[in-house]
């Protein structure tokens, strides 16, 4: 793994990422290692406007292939004037999800070919990866449980689908994580978010990437 990483945290609607995000965040500043959060879709100007177009309005409003699209079309951007320049400028990022994302809601979600997402990511993004990905793993009832109690009855277009979609989307999550064992971190997200941080910490030390 580079010493200056690319991380994507990963997971179903509710798993935490933010959290987590936010508390690596804290850590690597108390540390004095420079980094940026950021996200997707999203993290440009552009890109923000296509997560506006992505997430509101009516269910219906795109179909998988329409989606797809957008969603590398904002990654593009967002690779291209974020996530190569910040890791140029010896400077971490750490990424609200990525690929493995539309990999999971557009292709085991919606039915598209997981080879597709990644011929239009091989395009747009020329096939970046992260360095790590942390897959935060949840059951469906707390997640809808930790969703309710931070949203109330105000979800997108992804957070109304129902059970079965999720389902599949956290399938495809764990799928691709045993397939990947080098690039996934896999960490049960009913823990604390205290133990979370600290299994993620442990293992960043573990690879000799910060000290404590």
């Amino acid at each position: 793994m580079p010493v200056v990483p690319f991380i994507a945290f990963e997971g179903g609607e509710g798993a935490g990422k933010s959290t987590q995000i936010k508390l690596l965040s804290e850590m690597l500043k108390a540390d004095g290692i420079g980094h940026i959060v950021t996200r997707e879709p999203g993290g440009t100007p552009a890109a923000e406007a296509i997560r506006e177009l992505l997430l509101s309005g009516a269910d219906e409003r795109w179909n998988a292939r329409s989606e797809a699209l957008l969603f590398a079309a904002a990654r593009a951007d967002h690779v291209a004037r974020v996530i190569r320049p910040t890791i140029a400028a010896g400077q971490w990022v750490l990424c609200d999800r990525f690929v493995d994302s539309s990999r999971a809601y557009q292709s085991a979600g919606e039915g598209l070919d997981d080879d597709a997402i990644m011929q239009l990511h091989a395009i747009g993004s020329e096939g970046l990866l992260p360095d790590l990905t942390i897959l935060l793993e949840i059951s469906q009832d707390a997640a809808a449980e930790r969703i309710r109690a931070r949203d109330g009855d105000d979800h997108d277009r992804f957070q109304r689908r129902d059970t079965d979609f999720h389902k599949q989307v956290a399938e495809a999550f764990h799928q691709f994580a045993e397939a990947e064992p080098d690039r996934f971190l896999v960490i049960s997200a009913e823990q604390s978010p205290e133990d979370v941080h600290a299994e993620i910490c442990g293992y960043l030390v573990k690879k000799g990437l910060v000290t404590s």
